[in-house]
């Protein structure tokens, strides 16, 4: 009988490592799932930035500073690895910041507010912005979520065991990074 009992304590326990170690791997899979979420949108706004920039620089000459800026800040947001989430955020919140001023340039500039390729540029960032915000929720969504399982006991256990950590939230330090570009189209109609 005693035999019995330990045998099925010892199943009811593998049992249960088995589950959590499953549940855990598939938070972790959604949190990758989400940062290459995040990743897609920075490299479509990324891929937007010299369309931009060439828009205003024949406007714009003698704001060579701001242009020149935009383009090293996507440099930067780019040489950042894909991993490192804190500086991934501190990288792209500068960019946003960058772009907000290469936006505000248009406001000098009545000839470039009223082209429409560069109207078509700043319609393209702003759903980009949208797109952006919505893939920073669902990261730090199932960010939180593994974290939970992380630190939670029992589990927390278990994925000590196996390596499982907690994931870090994609967010921006200084409160003017987490400022969307200002995006003014009924300026220019």
């Amino acid at each position: 009988m005693l035999t019995w009992l330990i045998i099925l304590i010892v199943v009811v326990v593998v049992a249960y490592v088995a589950v959590v170690f499953n549940r855990l791997v598939r938070t972790r899979q959604m949190a990758d799932e989400a940062w290459s979420g995040i990743d897609v949108q920075l490299k479509r706004r990324s891929d937007l930035v010299p369309n931009l920039v060439e828009a205003v620089k024949g406007y714009a000459a003698h704001e060579r500073n701001v242009l020149d800026e935009v383009t090293q800040l996507r440099g930067a947001a780019q040489a950042v690895p894909i991993n490192d989430v804190a500086a991934r955020a501190q990288a792209e919140g500068a960019l946003s910041a960058g772009l907000g001023r290469l936006i505000a340039l248009s406001e000098n500039y009545p000839d470039l507010k009223a082209s429409a390729n560069f109207l078509a540029l700043q319609q393209q960032l702003s759903a980009l912005e949208d797109d952006l915000q919505m893939a920073r929720r669902y990261y730090n969504g199932a960010a939180r979520n593994m974290n939970v399982m992380v630190q939670s006991f029992p589990s927390n256990l278990i994925a000590g065991m196996f390596g499982f950590a907690a994931r870090p939230f994609f967010e921006l330090a200084d409160a003017a990074e987490r400022a969307v570009p200002t995006v003014d189209l009924t300026a220019a109609r």
